[in-house]
């Protein structure tokens, strides 16, 4: 970023519709709002737009699959694990959904950025700041399911490519889930809602 102003350091914050000001090199979890989350995934495509549809599939939208994906694979999962299943791709509020190709030439420190902020993230909602691997795998999994069914209706994919990708998902049949990219505002109540209910079962 340019520096604010001369020879002050570059600016390392961006400012929320919340009011809050977010340290993108040291983020704190008290400048990390749900409100914020769900703006910012709802404005960001997945597959850097180039999917089918009147709208982009946001991330909001495949924040929700993965969580749906994920409860029907774990049934019995906790409320707590629903959560970091719906927060998976949470960073991209502030970082933008950057696609796969593009992560492996920017190398570290993007990684080490999403890191950051996924852990501040956590923190913010009660989560433990590193996901356990098995969870974590878990999720990875209703991800990749997730993404396959997206490359394949959405992104153009054939199903030899997704597969490649992806894997072949087996027992799931992509008319069981919401694929309809959805406009902007859907997205981000839908997002807020099931973050209030998941809420609501952890303080229950």
């Amino acid at each position: 970023m340019a520096a604010d102003r001369a020879g002050a350091p570059p600016r390392a914050w961006q400012r929320m519709l919340s009011g809050r000001r977010l340290d993108l090199l040291d983020p704190s979890p008290l400048d990390i709002e749900i409100s914020d989350i769900a703006h910012g995934l709802a404005r960001v495509a997945r597959w850097n737009g180039q999917t089918s549809g009147e709208h982009a599939f946001s991330v909001a939208q495949h924040s929700l699959l993965v969580e749906a994906i994920f409860c029907e694979l774990m049934p019995e999962a906790a409320p707590g694990h629903k959560l970091a299943a719906l927060l998976h791709d949470a960073p991209e509020y502030v970082i933008g959904d950057m696609i796969s190709p593009f992560k492996a030439v920017m190398g570290g420190s993007y990684k080490e950025c999403e890191h950051r902020l996924q852990r501040a993230i956590h923190l913010r909602f009660a989560l433990p700041a590193e996901t356990p691997a098995l969870l974590k795998k878990d999720i990875k999994r209703a991800d990749q399911i997730a993404a396959y069914f997206e490359a394949t209706r959405l992104a153009g994919f054939s199903t030899a490519e997704a597969t490649q990708f992806f894997g072949r998902p087996r027992g799931f049949s992509a008319d069981r889930l919401d694929l309809a990219p959805r406009p902007v505002t859907w997205a981000q109540k839908a997002f807020i809602d099931r973050f209030t209910a998941i809420e609501s079962q952890l303080k229950g």
